[in-house]
This record gives C-alpha cells, structure tokens and sequence, in this order.
C-alpha cells in the first residue's frame, strides 16, 4: 500500500535521495524546503531554484509536490502539514531531515550559529512531530523518520554544537519511539556517514581551493582513508534506509547508522 510521505530538507542532497526512493517506490511525496527566503550560512543553503528543480526531476520518477518550509518555525511546520494534507488527503510518514552544520572551537563559536544550528536540527524534529502528529495517528500506521548522523553516536573535536544536536536527535527519536507506540507510530533514527553533499565538499573536509574537482579529489582521498568499505554513502544509501525505516512495522527507537563501516556499534 502506497504511502504519503513529508521530507523536510528534501530539496537536494541527503533528503532529495531520501524523496526519489519513495517516489520510485509508488509513495506519495510532498518535499518540504526552504524557498524565497532561504538566509546565508558558511555554505549555500537550498533556495526555491534548488525546490523548483527537485519537484521537476522526481515528478517524473512518481507523484510528488512541493511547498517551501521553515522547520524552525511552528506555523511554517503546520502549513506544511495542511499543504500535505490538501494534496494527498493524509500525512503516513514524516521525514524530519532538514539539517545544518557547522564547526569550530567552544571558546570561538558564536552563540547565535549554536542557536541556529540546535533550532534546525533538534527544535525542528520538535516542531514538525508536533505539527504532523494527529495526522500521523490518522494513519493507523504512521511513522517518523529523523536524520541524525554518526556525529550524534561519537563526539568529536570542534564539533560540539553539531554533535549536541545529533546526540539530542537521537535522544529524542527513542523517547518519542515509546511515547508514540500506543499510537502504532514508529519512530527511528538515520545516521548518516560521508555523503558527498554540500555540507560536507563545502565545509567538512579541508581544502584550499575553490575548484569543485579538487575538493571532490579530497574528498575521495578523505573517503579512502576513513570507510573501510573504500566509497562514500551515497544519497540512493540514504533514501534506502529512510525507507526500510519508514516501513517495517516492528521497528522503532533505533538508529541505523549507514558508514560504510567507519562506526560500528
């Protein structure tokens, strides 16, 4: 049976692998994005181009729509919700993926990219749980999906901001996996490894040049050195297990971690 599935961040990258595996799997998909009024980070957040561009491409893949979407904004969530529910007529599968990075020492991180960075990450799995759950009861067989990462299973040096956050994605995945249950509303956790996304060729790994083919070979190099598996985690990897997760049904409170081998737990 065909579902109907929300993916926040799901313009490009890690959430735009996640809608193209539903869509190719005959679910419904609304992709929910920022749009017009996408703000400047240390790397290019998704715009409406980038929300005009993924709804192109997967409409011919299956049945999909779009609308623009602040999960760092209660009203925008709940917008986002009624526009699902407009389309589709009910809401099965919340994907919370919307996500943002940054690093840097504690004693020079600045307060307001802590802010920002717990408020998409963490307050944004918040938000969009609160505003799609009657929905998700509705469906008799609901589930959420939140991406978290390996950062949020092992802290790491000048990460704290994005580890806390990851670690409290977590936390709040198994929390709301037994607060949801008696609803039949499985909740569980994606945790990405190396992912060959923006977030990643734009800002994690090192490099000093511009040149988008000498950070993808630093990138390669970094991949080599790392995952034991010796490739990065794909997108398709991603949308992959955002599926399995959203559809077996005696599943809840985990975190899947897909690395290649790089964490193991």
């Amino acid at each position: 049976m065909s579902k109907v599935v929300l993916v926040t961040g799901g313009a490009r990258g890690i959430g735009l692998g996640i809608v193209h595996a539903f869509a190719a799997a005959g679910h419904q998909v609304m992709i929910g994005d920022l749009g017009a009024g996408a703000s400047d980070w240390n790397y290019d957040l998704s715009d409406a181009n980038d929300l005009d561009k993924a709804l192109a491409r997967e409409s011919s893949v299956g049945e999909v729509d779009a609308c623009e979407l602040n999960v760092t904004k209660l009203e925008s969530c709940e917008r986002a919700v009624a526009a699902t529910l407009e389309r589709f007529g009910r809401l099965d599968v919340l994907v919370n993926n919307a996500g943002i990075v940054d690093t840097g020492p504690i004693s020079e991180f600045e307060e307001e990219d802590w802010d920002r960075i717990f408020a998409v990450n963490t307050k944004g799995i918040f938000l969009m749980s609160k505003a799609a759950l009657e929905a998700l009861k509705a469906s008799g067989q609901g589930a959420i999906v939140n991406t978290a990462s390996i950062a949020g299973k092992q802290g790491n040096a000048n990460m704290s901001a994005y580890c806390g956050s990851k670690f409290a994605a977590i936390g709040i995945t198994q929390s709301l996996a037994l607060e949801l249950a008696p609803h039949n509303i499985t909740v569980n956790a994606l945790c990405p490894g190396i992912v060959g996304t923006a977030m990643w060729l734009e800002h994690l790994i090192p490099s000093n040049t511009t040149e988008l083919s000498e950070k993808e070979r630093n990138f390669e190099d970094s991949v080599n050195s790392m995952i034991p598996l010796g490739r990065p985690q794909t997108t398709e990897d991603m949308g992959q297990a955002a599926l399995y997760l959203a559809t077996a049904r005696n599943v809840s409170g985990i975190a899947l971690t897909v690395a290649g081998g790089m964490t193991m737990n």
